[in-house]
């Protein structure tokens, strides 16, 4: 059985909105806020997550955002991303990265039945409105975050409003270069979605 795994960068009170300063947020372009090292150290988790993973599970509009970055890479990560499976939730478009499907319909249904035919991890990058309704309906599993050290005060948070309290446990708490914080929490099932 997969497991899906949400990857974010997010600042310290939890703004996820427009990291690279692309989206023209005012706040935007926090991702640049840390130095060499940090971004190095980063760089290598990532590689190890994307190696270790078995699919992206991603929206429409992170589609298109990662889509213009990594075709045109190359070097291990960008190859390992680009050639790995992708599945894409989306009701209007093809994707546009490469080796994708596309998901229609009901996402939650569509989503438990992809959880159900791959094993391994099934990772989320970006993908803010799905990440809100993974979380809601109990689909996802763990959270991967790398914290930056920069407090924004506005801007879409990872985590939005939910039905109730969703209970984590910490799996990992390490420091990437001299800056960067990278959690790993498991989000524990309710009673109500056990049943």
């Amino acid at each position: 059985m997969g497991r899906i795994v949400i990857s974010e960068n997010v600042s310290l009170d939890g703004v996820v909105e427009d990291p690279t300063g692309e989206q023209g947020f005012r706040l935007g372009g926090w991702f640049g806020e840390v130095g060499d090292e940090d971004r190095d150290e980063w760089a290598k988790v990532q590689l190890d997550e994307a190696l270790r993973a078995e699919a992206l599970l991603l929206g429409r509009r992170s589609d298109e955002f990662f889509a213009t970055r990594w075709l045109s890479r190359t070097g291990e990560w960008a190859d390992r991303l680009n050639s790995m499976p992708k599945y894409i939730v989306s009701s209007t478009r093809e994707p546009r990265w490469s080796n994708a499907t596309v998901l229609r319909g009901d996402v939650v249904a569509e989503i438990s039945r992809l959880k159900r035919e791959l094993a391994g991890d099934i990772v989320v990058y970006a993908s803010i409105q799905l990440v809100h309704a993974l979380i809601e309906h109990e689909l996802a599993d763990e959270l991967r975050l790398t914290i930056y050290p920069v407090v924004l005060g506005a801007g879409e948070r990872l985590f939005g409003e939910t039905s109730h309290a969703r209970p984590v446990r910490r799996v990992a708490a390490t420091t990437l270069g001299a800056r960067l914080v990278y959690l790993r929490y498991e989000l524990i099932r309710t009673a109500a979605s056990r049943s």
